[in-house]
């Protein structure tokens, strides 16, 4: 659970000082891309800041960089002022190692000039060879700075000593709910709606964002792969009823084929949308209606259905597309081809651009949603079992007979269910299939994964079986005379064993004790 007006930090300074290790740090975990190379975060990320007990929003923007306003570079600055402008409080990170840079003291202008409170961090300050830069940084003029690390953890007090103060305040001003009516719970069916948006490279995924949240809340550009974090914006949706449905987007970095992936970065960037569609409850693949399906994509589609993840396929940039009638028959029979396993997934057609269909596009996200929670009761479900075992029995593999008695549902998001019977590992891939989509077909579910699994009931005479089978092949067949089956002419008298001559007589012998000779 987490307050929607939690004080909100952001980490600004120019690149390679270590902003992404630092947020790594303050998050708990290895959200943001981290590498050797300057230049490396874009887009403004957000994660939920924890310090010793202090909870904030907290913000890693791009590297801070002269260049005109058109470049990328100028672009990723411009991501960088709205996030101070909007933060309650900014660390201002330098590197303690390198010393102070015209960069940074331009920085510094810009950040006086700034209404924000401004926290000065020199970091990577382990060693006695760092004191210098520490204490240079006084120059900046924006108060005391603070030495520390944020690789190794080093000066984290001094940073919670600072931040404090500046928290408490924010809060006070913002935080007026003590029973916590607004905290989000996300096991509640109103908790936002986790939205993931993956595809190739240059499909307008970013434009897509930008529009539906009414601002350039990402960088765009002509250039492909300009996104590599997987970038979470929380949002509010009007629906057409008035209504006021939280979402939270998700941006991703574009996914090309895997043997084109070389880069180290690109790597990392793939990894990460990947586990944003391991986050998410629906993802939207959006395709460039100007290149149409591609193998990649239906890659993708299927990656995202084994994950078990709601799909939704997009046409985007459909204000500029030719034969446009045509085009969508042919990625629908494409789909329906390459996604067998899921039939029927929904196909939008939307425009970044123009914002064409993007209200359909998020609506139909709530409804696939709500099917791909949806829990079936146990009454209704097995009703719907019995019947469909009627009109088309199991088979009876080389005479075995398979025996399905009942089903129940293990859990939702996505419906998985489990089908009890005997010789269950007999049963082939179509009778599984057979069920799979009545199941979508009779009890709601529509286009969402749906997952069967089957397993055998423990048969209690089993064991005793497969002992009396043991034992009557072990048991030696009867011989002639030994049996009760053979009739009383066939029985004749055991012939005596003959004494062999030497042997002692007596107890422990076969005959009787021979006299002894009198000399």
């Amino acid at each position: 659970m987490r307050r929607l007006d939690q004080p909100v930090v952001a980490i600004v300074g120019r690149p390679n000082v270590g902003k992404s290790t630092l947020f790594n740090r303050l998050v708990g975990k290895k959200l943001a891309l981290v590498d050797d190379r300057p230049g490396v975060t874009r887009d403004r990320r957000e994660g939920d800041g924890h310090l010793l007990g202090l909870e904030f929003r907290i913000i890693d923007t791009a590297g801070f960089e002269e260049d005109s306003a058109a470049s990328l570079p100028g672009r990723m600055r411009a991501q960088t002022e709205a996030a101070v402008a909007s933060a309650d409080v900014a660390l201002f990170m330098v590197d303690a190692r390198a010393g102070l840079t015209p960069v940074d003291e331009e920085i510094a202008r810009w950040l006086r000039d700034s209404a924000t409170p401004i926290i000065v961090i020199a970091n990577k300050a382990e060693g006695r060879e760092a004191a210098s830069g520490v204490s240079e940084a006084w120059k900046l003029g924006l108060g005391e700075p603070l030495g520390m690390s944020a690789e190794h953890g080093d000066g984290i007090v001094d940073l919670f000593d600072a931040l404090r103060p500046l928290i408490d305040r924010a809060e006070d001003d913002s935080f007026d709910d003590e029973n916590g009516e607004n905290a989000i719970d996300e096991d509640d069916p109103a908790a936002p709606l986790k939205l993931a948006i993956v595809g190739r490279p240059n499909a307008g995924k970013s434009t897509l964002v930008n529009r539906i949240l009414g601002e350039e809340r990402l960088i765009t550009g002509p250039e492909a792969g300009i996104t590599r974090d997987s970038i979470t914006i929380d949002w509010n949706w009007t629906a057409a009823d008035g209504a006021i449905r939280p979402v939270r987007l998700i941006d991703t970095a574009g996914m090309r084929k895997r043997a084109k992936v070389q880069d180290k970065l690109e790597k990392l960037s793939v990894a990460d949308a990947l586990h944003s569609v391991a986050f998410a409850e629906v993802v939207v693949l959006l395709l460039d209606a100007t290149l149409g399906l591609e193998a990649q994509d239906l890659r993708i589609a299927d990656g995202v259905l084994e994950e078990g993840r709601a799909l939704i396929i997009a046409l985007n940039k459909w204000d500029v597309s030719q034969d446009s009638s045509a085009l969508y028959q042919g990625v629908r029979i494409a789909l329906d081809e390459g996604l067998a396993q899921v039939r029927g997934v929904p196909l939008m057609t939307v425009s970044g651009a123009t914002g064409k269909g993007l209200d359909a596009l998020i609506a139909a996200a709530f409804d696939l949603r709500e099917q791909w929670s949806r829990r079936v009761t146990t009454g209704e479900l097995n009703r719907w079992f019995e019947s469909a075992l009627e009109a088309n029995p199991p088979p009876a593999p080389k005479g075995q007979r398979i025996k399905l008695r009942y089903i129940t549902q293990a859990r939702n998001r996505p419906p998985t269910f489990i089908a009890f019977g005997s010789r269950t590992d007999l049963l082939p891939e179509s009778y599984r299939r057979f069920l799979v989509n009545g199941i979508r077909r009779e009890l709601g579910l529509g286009a969402v994964p749906v997952r069967l699994t089957f397993r055998s009931t423990k048969n209690p005479f089993g064991d005793a079986e497969r002992k009396s089978a043991r034992a009557s092949v072990s048991r030696p067949a009867p011989t002639r005379g030994s049996g009760s089956d053979h009739g009383a002419s066939d029985k004749r008298p055991a012939r005596a064993r003959p004494i062999p001559r030497g042997r002692p007589a007596g107890p422990g012998g076969n005959g009787p004790r021979k006299p002894s000779r009198s000399r």
